[in-house]
């Protein structure tokens, strides 16, 4: 994440420092304190300014890349690939993937988000819902997947929970900063009350699910947080954490053109449906249902 000091971010958005300051007081520009010096995140700078474009009346937005970006999940790849849909997938996890989509930089979001306090609760609902800067979107269900532990064959550390982790030191891989699974271990962590810093964890970060299942496989890692389906398609054990939604985000223009149509007619696929049972640890009763517009 690259972050501005209060002097950059004056010259990014061609203002005063004091000016700035002010802004900090009142509210109304993104920031972060951090050791008492304010830091300002560029890319919620760039949404920021996105978000707040003032344009004419009959103006529309300019259209997104088409791409869909977020997180990575094998079963949507391959779908992207094979309903011709045309569209992309960019892996940089659900914050990260929500934040371009805001900015108008991918055409939808996919997500998988997870609140510290109840890792059972609908947090991707509750994210959309709590923003009032998501005019004309919505939110289409893809699944719901199971999210777990990934281990070595035979699960030699006998893993079954976030403290056994720590208590028997066991390296784990970790995820970016905003990934779904990085949120899902945080709040692991919150819950069993054990501080981040009580893992030995392992660097650098892995990128999406499959670069965890390596790190494991390579002996570089004991454990980390992916999918059954990524522990299946490499021949790890899998220890169940929780079953989570997974959606896609868009704008309600763009979820009838034929990109995005296309996507959401192949998740009716019997296809579709038979790569789930082939990856494991699918549900896919609700795919393509709305839960969300504005």
């Amino acid at each position: 994440m690259q972050l501005f000091t209060t002097a950059e971010a004056a010259a990014y958005l061609r203002l005063k420092e004091r000016k700035i300051y002010e802004m900090v007081a009142e509210g109304t520009v993104p920031c972060t304190k951090v050791t008492g010096r304010w830091l300002f995140p560029k890319a919620e700078l760039d949404h920021w300014l996105a978000s707040s474009i003032s344009r004419p009346e009959g103006m529309t937005r300019p259209d997104a890349a088409p791409i869909v970006s977020g997180s990575h999940d094998p079963l949507l790849e391959w779908a992207l690939r094979e309903s011709n849909s045309g569209l992309a997938t960019l892996a940089v996890g659900s914050e990260a993937g929500f934040a371009r989509f805001m900015a108008g930089e991918a055409v939808a979001a996919a997500i998988h988000l997870h609140a510290l306090d109840d890792i059972e609760a609908d947090a991707n609902l509750a994210a959309v819902r709590s923003r009032n800067d998501l005019q004309d979107t919505v939110m289409i269900a893809f699944c719901r997947r199971e999210q777990g532990f990934l281990v070595a064959p035979g699960n030699p550390m006998k893993l079954s929970a976030i403290d056994d982790i720590r208590k028997k030191r066991a390296r784990i891989a970790m995820r970016p900063k905003g990934a779904g699974a990085q949120l899902l271990l945080l709040a692991l962590l919150h819950r069993s009350e054990i501080p981040l810093d009580q893992l030995a964890t392992v660097a650098p970060v892995c990128p999406t699910g499959p670069d965890i299942a390596q790190a494991v496989r390579a002996g570089r890692a004991d454990v980390g947080i992916a999918t059954r389906g990524v522990a299946n398609a490499t021949g790890l054990d899998f220890v169940p954490i929780v079953w989570e939604p997974f959606d896609l985000i868009m704008r309600q223009r763009d979820y009838f053109r034929p990109p995005l149509q296309a996507l959401l007619k192949f998740f009716q696929s019997q296809e579709l449906g038979a790569r789930a049972r082939e990856l494991g640890g699918y549900d896919l009763n609700n795919a393509g249902t709305v839960r969300f517009v504005n």
